[in-house]
């Protein structure tokens, strides 16, 4: 049976009129609680880190100065200590949501801010993921993070899952880190019955479309490339002086938009030959049909990242996925309610898709 498709819309403002209002306002103004973390730090099996934040109530997170350990400019407040490492894991089955950031995103971001304060007064544990370097602290390989990286999304699932193992998780994924989840659970869907239940927001399904269409249209490179570009640049000369020879640090410089920097960087210091394809290897389109997992499948119709035409139908996913595609929303947008609007549309949503699910067992 294929997918079922959900037309109901997301009500934009009469004020964000199209989907780049949409989509910016959303990102750098939409007001929000700034929620802080208790934050862990997990090394991974290739001698990096990937640094895990925490919310969940009861859980207190207002250090003294003393306590911070550098953490100031990130959203985490301290460090979660080992008698709380060890409540977590006797901690009584309840539900828990793993989110997965997008490009150059972080438990700061508004999406992250609006998605953890939310689930946490409904009674759910959260834990945010920073995918490497992304943290505000530079990971220890010359690597980073990519979109199709499946052996990162299974190490962070199982290590957040031994956290609290008592725990009925499930994963939500934004933009990169909704295709990364997707295709990691199109490939080892049928070894995750733990797993109750996943989600995908606005995710580029499509990477080459994505990707060309981010660095072809003139809007698109100028605005929100050029946005990302700012942050990933600095990250990679820094990698460059630690590792040098290692990254052809001219061509990075010269990269205009994001098909450039993948070709400099992301694909051959990930095992790719070139941007496109990374981009063809890592889309998790051709892995839909695989997917076990009740999985919702959020893409807004006018997301400027991803073209409309390029959006999956019924046909192209199986029959755990669940498609909605408003009209409005933008990318990873999805503002609502008078001026200066709020982000709640889109946590409502995802709690009303995971409460409908039926309990799952491993």
């Amino acid at each position: 049976m294929p997918a079922s498709l959900d037309l109901s819309p997301c009500f934009a403002p009469n004020w964000l009129p199209e989907r780049h209002s949409q989509t910016l306002f959303g990102a750098l103004a939409a007001p929000t609680n700034r929620l802080r973390f208790a934050r862990k730090r997990v090394d991974t099996p290739d001698g990096d880190f990937i640094d895990v934040d925490w919310a969940l109530p009861g859980l207190a997170a207002h250090p003294t100065r003393s306590q911070e350990g550098g953490l100031s400019h990130t959203a985490a407040a301290r460090w979660l200590t080992n008698a709380e490492q060890q409540k977590l894991r006797d901690a009584t089955p309840t539900p828990a949501l793993l989110l997965f950031h997008g490009l150059e995103g972080s438990s700061g971001s508004r999406y992250s801010q609006s998605i953890a304060t939310y689930f946490k007064t409904k009674g759910w544990i959260l834990a945010i993921a920073h995918f490497r370097g992304c943290s505000g602290f530079a990971n220890r390989l010359a690597r980073a993070y990519h979109s199709g990286d499946s052996a990162e999304i299974g190490f962070i699932l199982s290590t957040v899952r031994q956290q609290v193992p008592q725990a009925r998780w499930h994963a939500a994924g934004v933009s990169l880190g909704g295709n990364a989840l997707l295709k990691y659970l199109g490939e080892y869907g049928t070894q995750l019955a733990w797993l109750c239940g996943a989600a995908a927001i606005s995710a580029p399904i499509d990477l080459v479309a994505a990707g060309n269409h981010l660095s072809d249209n003139t809007f698109n490179r100028e605005v929100y490339s050029r946005h990302f570009l700012r942050s990933l640049k600095p990250k990679v000369f820094e990698k460059a002086r630690r590792y040098p020879g290692v990254i052809d640090v001219f061509k990075v410089n010269q990269a205009r938009d994001l098909r450039d920097f993948d070709h400099a960087y992301t694909a051959p210091m990930h095992g790719f030959k070139d941007a496109i394809d990374y981009w063809t290897q890592s889309a998790s389109k051709p892995w839909l049909k695989k997917i076990v997992t009740p999985t919702l499948v959020l893409n807004a119709r006018n997301d400027p990242f991803l073209p409309e035409h390029t959006l999956v139908g019924p046909n192209d996913c199986s029959d755990a996925i669940t498609l909605h595609q408003p009209a409005l929303g933008g990318h990873v947008g999805f503002v609502n309610g008078p001026w200066p609007g709020h982000l709640n549309w889109l946590p409502e949503r995802l709690l009303r898709y995971f409460e409908t699910l039926a309990p799952r067992t491993a």
